[in-house]
């Protein structure tokens, strides 16, 4: 039996950088039936193009690692988003003591104890083949260190996967060129990913596989496969040494593109890029610097790793030093970023407002993705796994756009983000979810009726009512006439026409204008989108005020807030068929309240409009003490591209972007003795929570640059100018706060 290697140094507990905090694992534990984060270990760079994974389920699994395995089958290249959109640019290798190549003959016992998986490396111990294996990535390629235990045993398996792919050995190069079709969709017909691997030990053995037949060769002949499913099997000469290191990368563009991304290995020493891959996460997590408790600080950084994960970079850099991308939307090879595997629906929420706050320099990347995707689609993307997809509502893209604007993002085209904006609202790609479904209706009618055979249709109502109000807070910004935004200043009120006051829920409604005569608020329904109305009555994030008197005024509106906790979290689970999103609220025992699904994330920071903002702050620091821990376990439900762990950063900060496209924070109860992000213009905000403790949960007095503080909200200018925020924190709550309007956080209706 042989020891795993250790990869970079240990730091010691004086040298430890947030990057040590970080559990990969956190989220792991989880089931088709069951979600605790459905998340993998992401082995990568921030926003890297190329992730890497241990792979324990079998070909096509959406839940490609899981906690609870005892196998592995391989190491695998994944562009996966999450196991609902599955994967897409994958390919495996697998080293193996024998030449094998099927999947469950290849897979190997593993153990926890014998696995150290950081953002930047992974190693393990393969026990029936007695070999350790390290990879440490690169944006676009990888490392890896591969120990055998015996000479003439050492083999490495390369799988392209099934659905269409292709394998070359090419020996006098000490090379394998393949490529990788596989995908869910979001493709065009010409989407290939290629990849390439080389081996610094000489290759003593070939045989391909083409559709489960092995086929031996010649080690010094050139050999190549294309089949429905394609690998092979290739064999090295170790008796220089037991160690082999191999260098692969991969490009959606072409082999050679590929080779010029291997360059990013440079000399290809291990340690080294194992080093600069620790100090690129240190660099990018220590834009924010916490002190408290080492449980806390240890979700907070798994939080902020995941946050800055997607949406990946699709871009790659040719050979005359150009960035260049392949597009998922055409199938050309086309200049300037693209980024993708991110679904609007999920992270406008507040995925996108983190980064616009603490990395504006990527969120300004990532609206030049926008417009690229917009030339060359005519349309923006509301969930792209790699190009359009049919997955979620809403017409969010406007969100994203709106909010980078609003909080100073420059130097990518607004004007033709501002085309794509207006005409998403009032049109739809066929087969897939981007611009709006049901727009006719809805701007004909005001609201998408329940009987017209339009699902999710009040959900869609009050997205697509937020969504105008982004188009005309953007168009406001940029001085468009008052006559071009009329539609959407007027549709922005849109979420009054599913509320029915019998209830004081949102309702389905007819064509006809009646509502649903057989509505119950728990049903998890036809009207609403993996929810029931006490989830979605509360999506006005544009105008609290306007709902608030809606639902009678302010106390009948708390009241209505405080119900949802209440209500026991069984009522509704017969309304339909059980899915994965109703058995995670219903285990959580926090009644209707569903953490673990985007929707209600913002509802306990609706307090902070009326008049009870001390709720806010018990609220927030309960679900971030009940539902997240860095455990495999970790999370309640979907993690989502970042969002549910954006939620947790922006929460433990103290303040959260309940309406993104505004420039207001609501504030909440920060988490931390003292927090410091480092802007990337050298500016600093400093949080201090004099006090702060387990039980100390509320704020007594406020202060910023040094002056009290009364109001329920921070703004984005403030922040971003550099400031001093002074928390003193308190066990009781201050039922005083907040009583006025005027310290209350932006609605619509009353600025206008």
């Amino acid at each position: 039996m042989i020891t795993v290697l250790g990869l970079c140094s240990i730091p010691s507990m004086g040298q430890q950088g947030p990057v040590d905090h970080v559990n990969v694992l956190m989220g792991t534990m989880s089931k088709f039936e069951l979600s605790t984060g459905n998340t993998y270990p992401a082995i990568a760079r921030p926003w890297g193009m190329n992730f890497w994974t241990p792979q324990t389920g079998k070909m096509g699994d959406g839940w490609t690692y899981t906690y609870t395995a005892d196998k592995i089958r391989g190491f695998k290249q994944t562009h996966q988003p999450s196991p609902w959109m599955n994967d897409y640019g994958q390919f495996a290798i697998m080293p193996v003591g024998s030449p094998v190549f099927d999947q469950d003959s290849r897979a190997s016992w593993f153990s926890h104890k014998a696995e150290t998986a950081t953002p930047y490396s992974y190693s393990v111990y393969l026990a029936d083949h007695d070999i350790s294996v390290e990879l440490t990535p690169t944006e676009r390629a990888a490392k890896f260190r591969i120990t055998y235990s015996e000479p003439g045993h050492a083999y490495l398996v390369i799988d392209a996967f099934d659905n269409g792919s292709y394998v070359k050995v090419i020996p006098e190069e000490n090379l394998v060129i393949g490529y990788t079709t596989k995908n869910t969709g979001g493709v065009p017909d010409n989407f290939r990913n290629w990849f390439v691997i080389r081996p610094d030990a000489k290759i003593s053995y070939i045989a391909t596989v083409s559709d489960g037949k092995v086929t031996g060769h010649p080690a010094d002949e050139t050999v190549e496969v294309e089949a429905g499913h394609a690998g092979a099997v290739i064999g090295f000469d170790t008796s220089s040494g037991l160690t082999v290191g191999l260098e692969t990368a991969s490009s959606f563009i072409s082999a050679d593109q590929a080779l010029l991304n291997m360059e990013e290995l440079g000399d290809g020493d291990f340690d080294r890029l194992c080093r600069e891959g620790r100090d690129r996460w240190n660099e990018v997590l220590g834009r924010i610097e916490v002190e408290g408790d080492i449980d806390d600080i240890r979700t907070f950084y798994s939080c902020l790793y995941r946050s800055v994960l997607f949406p990946r970079d699709f871009s790659e850099i040719n050979a005359a030093g150009e960035r260049v991308h392949y597009s998922p939307y055409n199938g050309k090879v086309l200049p300037g970023y693209m980024f993708t595997d991110t679904g609007f629906w999920d992270t406008f929420r507040c995925l996108f407002p983190l980064l616009n706050l603490v990395y504006p320099d990527m969120g300004a990347k990532m609206q030049e993705g926008l417009v690229n995707a917009y030339l060359e689609s005519g349309f923006l993307p509301e969930w792209a796994s790699p190009g359009h997809r049919s997955c979620m509502i809403g017409n969010n893209s406007a969100s994203v756009v709106a909010d980078a604007f609003v909080k100073g993002l420059k130097g990518y085209d607004i004007e033709t983000l501002w085309k794509a904006v207006t005409h998403g609202a009032n049109a739809e790609l066929e087969g897939t979810d981007a611009g709006r479904k049901g727009f006719e209706e809805y701007n004909r009618l005001g609201y998408i009726p329940c009987n017209t055979g339009i699902e999710k249709n009040v959900a869609r109502t009050l997205e697509y009512a937020y969504n105008d109000w982004c188009i005309y807070t953007l168009g406001k910004r940029l001085g468009k006439p008052g006559k071009q935004l009329e539609q959407y200043r007027k549709n922005a009120m849109n979420y009054r026409n599913v509320y029915n006051p019998e209830f004081r829920l949102m309702c389905g409604r007819d064509d006809k204008g009646d509502f649903r005569s057989d509505f119950k608020g728990t049903d998890w329904s036809w009207d609403f989108c993996e929810g029931n109305s006490w989830h979605w009555s509360f999506c006005v994030f544009h105008d609290p005020a306007g709902l608030i008197s809606l639902m009678g005024g302010e106390d009948s509106f708390n009241r209505m807030i405080d119900s949802t906790f209440v209500i026991p979290s069984f009522m509704g689970m017969e309304s339909r068929g059980m899915i994965h999103e109703m058995r995670e609220m219903q285990v959580m025992d926090m009644g209707q309240y569903a953490h673990g699904n985007q929707p209600i994330q913002h509802l306990v920071y609706l307090y902070d409009w009326s008049g009870q903002p001390w709720k806010t702050q018990m609220h927030v620091r309960e679900i971030m003490d009940r539902l997240y821990s860095a455990t495999p376990d970790g999370y309640c439900g979907d993690e989502d591209n970042g969002q549910t762990s954006a939620w947790y950063v922006f929460s433990a900060l103290g303040f959260y972007p309940v309406c993104p496209g505004t420039d207001e924070y609501a504030i909440g109860s920060p988490l931390f003795r003292s927090a410091t992000i480092n802007l990337p213009d050298g500016k600093k905000i400093r949080i201090e929570a004099q006090g702060n403790s387990d039980s100390d949960i509320y704020i007594g007095d406020m202060e910023v640059n040094g002056r009290k503080y009364g109001k329920t909200y921070l703004t984005h200018k403030d922040l971003t100018a550099g400031a001093e925020i002074s928390f003193s924190m308190s066990g009781t709550p201050d039922t005083g706060r907040g009583k006025k309007k005027s310290d209350r956080p932006y609605s619509f209706s009353t600025a206008e």
